[in-house]
């Protein structure tokens, strides 16, 4: 980590590659969850040297995920079905 970065409003941990990491999520529009997938993943072994540690939290946002989107569509299957969904 250099003496001059902005930990605040440009951590260098999220702008390595010349695109930091809240503009792509911003640009694709993507959700909370995916969101912090992304920051996660690109941070894993930059911001601090215990790379598992942010791919776990990575990997919990996206198992969130896909754990709303599944409850999401087995309520919209029970509502097309005539079903009302809970």
């Amino acid at each position: 980590m250099s003496k001059n970065h902005d930990a605040i409003n440009s951590p260098e941990w999220y702008t390595k590659g010349g695109i930091e990491a809240i503009d792509y999520i911003n640009a694709k529009e993507l959700n909370f969850n995916i969101g912090n997938v992304i920051k996660y993943v690109t941070r894993a072994g930059i911001k601090h040297e215990n790379r598992l540690e942010d791919l776990k939290k990575a990997q919990f946002y996206l198992a969130y995920e896909i754990e709303r989107i599944t409850k999401n569509e087995n309520s919209e299957k029970k509502n097309e079905s005539g079903d009302w969904a809970i």
